[in-house]
């Protein structure tokens, strides 16, 4: 009798001691996620400020291509190996997702829709994240997890209709392209940042890709006039944080958090978006926009709850 009690004391207290760091390592990866959430919502008004100047194709093309340079020269300082063989097809769909499809895809949009509209079917990236990481990485998240994810969806929706974006355009059609590109992007980046790290991850599928930007940039029309500054910040930025540093944050919080889990905390994303728009661009924010941003927010806080 003592001894069965003492086995089942011992049992108790080595899957409390399991827990604890699996949860530690969650909580961990939710504030990293979010840090890169953080970097990525200055990412569509920063492209509008470069486009007028650079155009779409140097704006998607260009940021690849000065990313890829200083990934390039961070791994020959670290004197890093090149990746094993089974991780390059890994690295080639995150190469597609995040390094060619989003960036150049939104680009596109963003010469027809304002930041704030691209903004709200951005927000529907989290739900096509969770998606891909149940086909890509196994995942299977619980079903309270799902419920809340579906109410992040209508409410990103819901969203839409608030501040008029329930017509379908062209640029709708490109942003609906990057969030599918983006989505496999994330999910794969994910996977591998739990072997590979996610800083070598981003870095490794942007030097697979330098080769493609440079060819691309150098046959797309380059901009006829010197940029201004605004244009050359936009640039900057997302050439440097949205393109390499924040996913260094991202693709670490995918890795400690879980794919489908950490990744609902770009439901404020969107949110976030309309506010440095309306603060960067003078674009309008409305009051129903604004409560449904509380509900987004709350989707966020409810998911990363549901263990």
């Amino acid at each position: 009798m003592l001894i069965s009690l003492s086995v089942k004391t011992v049992d108790n207290v080595t899957d409390s001691s399991r827990i604890t760091p699996l949860r530690s390592a969650e909580a961990s990866g939710w504030w990293w996620a979010a840090l890169g959430v953080l970097c990525f919502s200055l990412t569509l008004p920063m492209t509008r400020l470069a486009l007028p100047d650079f155009g779409s194709a140097a704006t998607g093309f260009g940021r690849a291509v000065v990313a890829g340079v200083l990934a390039a020269a961070l791994l020959l300082l670290r004197r890093e190996r090149l990746p094993e063989r089974r991780h390059w097809l890994g690295l080639s769909l995150v190469s597609v997702g995040v390094v060619f499809g989003f960036p150049v895809f939104t680009s596109l949009a963003l010469r027809t829709v304002p930041a704030s509209h691209a903004a709200v079917v951005v927000g529907l990236l989290p739900a096509a994240t969770a998606v891909a990481a149940v086909l890509l990485t196994g995942e299977r998240p619980r079903p309270l997890f799902w419920l809340v994810c579906a109410l992040g969806l209508l409410a990103v929706l819901g969203f839409g209709a608030v501040i008029g974006a329930g017509e379908l355009g062209l640029g709708d059609l490109f942003l609906l392209l990057a969030v599918m590109l983006g989505a496999l992007g994330y999910a794969e980046g994910g996977r591998l940042a739990r072997t590979l790290d996610g800083w070598r991850v981003v870095s490794w599928a942007l030097v697979l890709g330098l080769p493609v930007s440079v060819v691309a940039l150098l046959v797309s029309p380059l901009p006829t006039h010197l940029p201004s500054l605004p244009a050359w910040l936009g640039f900057a930025y997302i050439s440097v944080f949205s393109m390499l540093l924040g996913f260094f944050a991202w693709y670490r919080g995918l890795a400690l958090g879980g794919v489908a889990r950490a990744g609902q905390v770009q439901l404020v994303q969107p949110v976030l978006t309309l506010g440095w728009a309306a603060l960067l661009l003078g674009e309008r924010l409305t009051l129903p926009t604004l409560l449904v941003a509380l509900v987004i927010v709350g989707c966020a806080a409810l998911s990363r709850l549901t263990r």
